[in-house]
């Protein structure tokens, strides 16, 4: 993610970042604006289109294309958001499980133990919503075994899911847990899980196609249309009306692609990073 200063103007609109828009779309601007200047120069000096005040009707289908945009934007935001509460539950439930920890149980390395299995349990939920990616680095302060068999699993987070629960009956059956903390202590444990849940939800249910596929048609015939309809009026001026229209509208549709998906190694998706070493930090500063 970006970390900037979203009240220095001026920086921020004369930086062209890798993640800006504007780079993408340079190509197609430029083949926009080749057809337009086209479809222009034939109107002028082949067909003599002389013909005013026909820019009305492309003007309301154009507002009605950039409510779809709205709709659009508002809904790929939304599971960004819902993304980063998400993460938000998580850095909470994990400093309250580990305090409750550090105070129920008294054998020190048992303890640091599960602690170092929560805040790795982060690590692997970040690694499983990316495609194909375990970082083993991660897991060198679990068990031997633990370790192999997550490496083996096909599901990361259930396995350690499995042990944290395991090891809170074993600790239970040994008396150093009581029925009462262990129940206190599932009710973080289950956090987990339905939070990693709603992870999936949101990394696997995309855009309806239809949809999608829909708008992206609907802006393509939307800007080929421009020079049709205000070429004859405004003339070649039409061409920086075409360049303008597509890179606002296509944009908009960029942007929403991207953080749709706020799990991934984009430079607008979550800093799952940053937020798996912070919940680190913390739970080892619980530790002491």
């Amino acid at each position: 993610m970006i970390t900037y200063n979203p009240k220095d103007w001026f920086k921020l609109i004369t930086q062209f970042h890798k993640s800006d828009t504007f780079r993408r779309l340079i190509p197609v601007m430029i083949g926009i604006g080749v057809f337009t200047a086209i479809i222009v120069s034939f109107e002028i000096y082949v067909f003599h289109w002389s013909y005013k005040n026909n820019t009305v009707t492309h003007s309301i289908l154009g507002f009605v294309l950039s409510m779809l945009l709205v709709f659009r934007t508002n809904t790929a935001y939304e599971r960004w958001w819902e993304g980063r509460k998400i993460w938000g539950d998580i850095v909470n439930q994990s400093r309250n499980l580990s305090i409750k920890l550090r105070t129920y149980i008294k054998k020190k390395d048992h303890r640091n133990e599960l602690i170092h299995a929560i805040y790795t349990y982060n690590y692997i939920i970040r690694d499983h919503l990316l495609p194909n990616q375990i970082n083993t680095a991660n897991l060198t302060c679990l068990p031997n075994d633990l370790q192999k068999e997550l490496l083996e699993s096909e599901h990361q987070p259930n396995t350690i899911s499995k042990y944290l629960a395991n090891k809170t009956e074993e600790l239970r059956a040994k008396g150093e847990l009581t029925e009462m903390q262990v129940l206190m202590l599932n009710e973080e444990m289950r956090s987990f899980v339905n939070n990693c849940g709603a992870c999936e939800r949101i990394k696997n249910t995309p855009i309806p196609f239809s949809y999608n596929i829909f708008l992206k048609k609907i802006i393509f015939l939307y800007v080929m249309s421009i020079p049709f309809a205000f070429g004859p009026e405004f003339r070649y001026v039409t061409i920086v009306i075409s360049i303008v229209v597509l890179y606002v509208f296509a944009s908009i549709e960029l942007i929403a692609e991207e953080i749709e998906d706020p799990f991934g190694d984009d430079d607008n998706d979550l800093p799952l990073e940053d937020i798996c070493d912070r919940i680190k930090n913390n739970l080892l500063e619980i530790m002491k």
